[in-house]
């Protein structure tokens, strides 16, 4: 086979929906070893509901969204611990953020899941089971959690995949075993499938997912109505959607929503930073990657932000508001040189940089107004020839001098 062969021969599984294991429990209890093994709730108070259980108060029947007094007389000796949503929310953006190094095609789900999709990622980092492996161990490294990951060709497969690989697993399905996996199983499994639908389903004798599949189509739409019989059809072969939608989606991952309202990127240094010249590389490194999603997203955005953390943890953001939005690498970079430059350091040392564009808005939106004598094709045209690039040969293809080595 010839090399242009293998760069164009199709990924049979580029889908992968990651899960964390019981994220809010598994945040709350990392720092805490004591508790690894005991049962523990989070949320729930006095008369609330419960946010998350681990593994060990799952197995007395205690389940998110339970009232408290039910998960306390299942599980009377479980430890109930407060819930700190700011933290959970710092290592939900940590956990994207390596989602996105791996692909700018990410469609988040909930603060503990997104499909990805790798198709672009394969001849830099390997096939989609070894890049599920890697970004499992990424998590587990950087932020003491376990994620579960399923791999298959559609985002449906892929999500019932990753629930059969808990905890702390990786489930591929190939084509080839599509039906054998899926057609056992509840119709309540398959995705977007609640109570409701799947009540429907089991009063019209349907159980399994195989005999949705052995339904004829129109039985099903004259039962359940034309986009839902539809629907259902395709998920019990396995041949839903297959794209992934960057930013949020929706009930059956279709997108839909407004996109995101801001997208960043930060990195800690491997030791402290004073040199200005290695904290520029490093602003423009994360530019680069935050308005490459943005234009995955087709979105441009006019707020560009940084954030500082300095060696002692003390933390400063900083935004200056651009005259028209932009999804530009250069044009967020220059800003975000200048509001760095404006805080005058004056080589203090930084544990931690990023960047973020905010007030995001659809670019179809944007109408740029050109200035007397600028180029007709300039940095925008450059962008998106990187783009086509690194989509069909990886990031490491074509990348700002600066960066090289």
């Amino acid at each position: 086979m010839t090399a242009r062969a293998q760069e164009q021969e199709p990924v049979a599984t580029p889908i992968l929906h990651v899960d964390m294991d019981a994220f809010y429990a598994s945040v709350a209890t990392r720092d805490r070893p004591d508790l690894a093994d005991v049962p523990v709730i989070v949320g729930g108070g006095h008369r609330g509901v419960v946010l998350s259980a681990n593994y060990p108060a799952r197995v007395y029947g205690v389940r998110s969204g339970m009232p408290s007094t039910r998960a306390r007389r299942l599980c009377p000796d479980a430890v109930v611990i407060a819930p700190d949503h700011d933290e959970f929310s710092v290592v939900s953006s940590a956990v994207m953020e390596v989602f996105r190094r791996v692909t700018p095609l990410v469609e988040a789900l909930s603060m503990d899941e997104a499909f990805l999709d790798v198709r672009g990622a394969v001849r830099r980092l390997g096939p989609p089971a070894v890049i599920a492996e890697q970004v499992r161990a990424v998590i587990h490294d950087e932020q003491r959690i376990t994620c579960s990951v399923g791999v298959a060709a559609t985002v449906s497969v892929a999500k019932l995949a990753s629930k059969r690989a808990k905890p702390d697993g990786v489930v591929v399905v190939p084509p080839e075993r599509v039906t054998t996996f899926l057609h056992p199983l509840d119709v309540g499994e398959l995705y977007g499938v609640g109570e409701k639908t799947r009540a429907s389903l089991h009063r019209l004798g349907l159980v399994t997912v195989g005999d949705v599949a052995h339904t004829p189509v129109g039985t099903l739409r004259r039962a359940l109505g034309d986009a839902l019989g539809t629907h259902l059809h395709e998920l019990a072969w396995g041949t839903d959607r297959r794209e992934v939608s960057p930013g949020r989606s929706g009930v059956f991952g279709n997108g839909g929503g407004d996109p995101e309202r801001s997208m960043g990127a930060q990195e800690t240094f491997s030791r402290d930073v004073d040199d200005r010249e290695v904290v520029l590389r490093e602003l423009l490194r994360l530019t680069s990657r935050v308005t490459t999603r943005m234009r995955v997203a087709g979105v441009a955005g006019r707020t560009v932000a940084i954030t500082v953390r300095f060696a002692d943890f003390t933390t400063i953001t900083r935004s200056r508001t651009l005259s028209e939005a932009t999804d530009v690498t250069q044009e967020v970079y220059r800003a975000a040189v200048g509001i760095y430059d404006a805080l005058g350091l004056q080589r203090a040392r930084l544990r931690l940089v990023g960047v973020r564009v905010e007030n995001l808005l659809p670019r179809e939106q944007v109408h740029h107004q050109h200035l007397l004598g600028e180029r007709e094709h300039g940095w925008s045209e450059a962008d998106r020839a990187m783009d086509r690039a690194t989509r069909r040969f990886g990031d490491a293809a074509v990348r700002p001098a600066s960066l090289l080595g």
